[in-house]
């Protein structure tokens, strides 16, 4: 049995980024669903309890709706009882006090004046505490002396805030200046010839510089009764992201036991598209060949481009979030071998995924292109593509931020459900 639990509804593409770094280390874990989590299986109903629940990426409010109240109350009582909880950005949100929030630390999360500032991604150089155990020793080492400025860095991607309101919550790490790989929003600062960012302030009066984060908590842990809460928005599980994957692997040391963070490298990197195909299902080749188009449409018109192999980069406005998570679902899913009871479960849903895929499809290449020509006519007639329109698009074919929604939000779901079964064969799946 797993002593792992990995909450696994909502969290779409970073869920994937979770189990994954599991799975390259060898580490058993199981993918369990909220109404899972509500009929007790942290309790040890469907066998033995685990010792930690990691609860990944995505949009805390998505993750508490599925839980509900009895899955809500279910995981505080097994923190309360003695487990852990390592929850990453949206599971990290998902932790604190306040609306959808489980209480599980009593900070609260702090808001965004300016939206932008939401838009960070890419590795951050943090100070790290260093006296706390759940820090690695040899991250502490690489932080200071002569080479303090070449030391750890931790991933970020478009993280949310802490509000810190409470004494007795730990900060294990806080922002310190952003690394070679930065973003904001589709700007990338190492681009920038310095002293661009204070220009655009004197001249416009457009604050972007990352530099409100500095000194800020990005890795926090407390105790939750007989339990512990360690929450980060940085995600250390991030593909290739030395320092961080040694702190999570730190992090099972400490929680579990053994010596993961002596034999456990790097997670290795992702590269989605050169998955193996396994799985050689029609449907789900179609939908792979389609998102491979609209990828092609995207780069093509420069609108989307590949950051690394595992992640999409794309013009602000641009929905890539959502292609890229449900490109690396497809993926994904053709990299495993289903049992009966999975092609049991796809011969019921192919058929109407297919369909969506194609309206997906469609519907995307013409919202792309049109995208394209508003920002092309935008200095000679700025109302030629209309606003709104493209705005009506963008909501049938994929929601309004922050909510998913439109076609993507049920594609989305039948894949969520597909891996979570693939993940388990020979398991029941009630």
């Amino acid at each position: 049995m797993s002593s792992i639990h990995i909450y696994w509804d909502e969290s779409h593409f970073w869920g994937l980024l979770a189990a994954r770094a599991l799975e390259a280390w060898g580490i058993p874990h199981r993918l369990v669903r909220g109404s899972e989590i509500a009929d007790g299986v942290l309790a040890g109903k469907c066998g033995e309890a685990p010792r930690l629940l990691i609860v990944p990426g995505g949009r805390a409010k998505g993750k508490a709706d599925r839980l509900g109240v009895r899955g809500m109350d279910a995981i505080c009582e097994f923190v309360h009882d003695g487990g852990a909880y390592l929850g990453f950005c949206g599971g990290a949100g998902l932790a604190l006090t306040g609306p959808y929030g489980l209480g599980l630390s009593p900070w609260t999360r702090k808001g965004y004046t300016n939206r932008l500032h939401h838009f960070l991604s890419g590795h951050v150089h943090v100070s790290l505490n260093q006296t706390d155990p759940l820090v690695p020793p040899d991250l502490i080492r690489e932080g200071t002396g002569e080479s303090a400025d070449k030391g750890p860095m931790l991933p970020v991607w478009w993280p949310g805030r802490f509000d810190p309101v409470d004494a007795s919550v730990t900060v294990l790490a806080r922002y310190g200046r952003p690394g070679p790989d930065f973003w904001v929003a589709d700007l990338n600062l190492s681009t920038l010839p310095q002293g661009t960012m204070a220009d655009w302030e004197n001249l416009y009066g457009i604050h972007l510089d990352p530099d409100f984060m500095e000194g800020t908590p990005c890795v926090t842990a407390n105790d939750f009764g007989a339990g512990r809460v360690i929450l980060s928005y940085a995600h250390l599980e991030t593909p290739a992201s030395p320092h961080a994957n040694r702190w999570l692997a730190h992090i099972l040391d400490h929680v579990l036991g053994g010596d993961h963070g002596q034999s456990c490298g790097p997670v290795p990197a992702w590269d989605v598209a050169a998955r193996p195909v396994v799985w050689d299902d029609p449907a789900l080749m179609a939908a792979r060949r389609a998102m491979e188009a609209t990828i092609a449409t995207g780069t093509s018109h420069f609108l989307l481009f590949w950051r690394t192999p595992w992640l999409l980069g794309w013009r602000r406005g641009i929905p890539g979030a959502g292609i890229n998570t449900l490109y690396s679902f497809i993926c994904e899913a053709m990299a495993h071998e289903p049992d009966n009871a999975t092609l049991a479960y796809w011969r019921g849903q192919a058929a109407g995924f297919g369909t969506l895929v194609g309206l997906l499809a469609s519907g995307l290449s013409g919202y792309l292109l049109a995208e394209r020509l508003s920002m092309t006519m935008f200095h000679s007639a700025s109302d030629a593509v209309s606003v709104h329109g493209l705005r009506e698009q963008r909501r049938a074919l994929f929601g309004l931020p922050p909510e998913p929604g439109g076609i993507y939000a049920d594609l989305a779901a039948t894949l969520e459900e597909l891996c979570w079964r693939l993940s388990r064969p020979g398991q029941d799946r009630t």
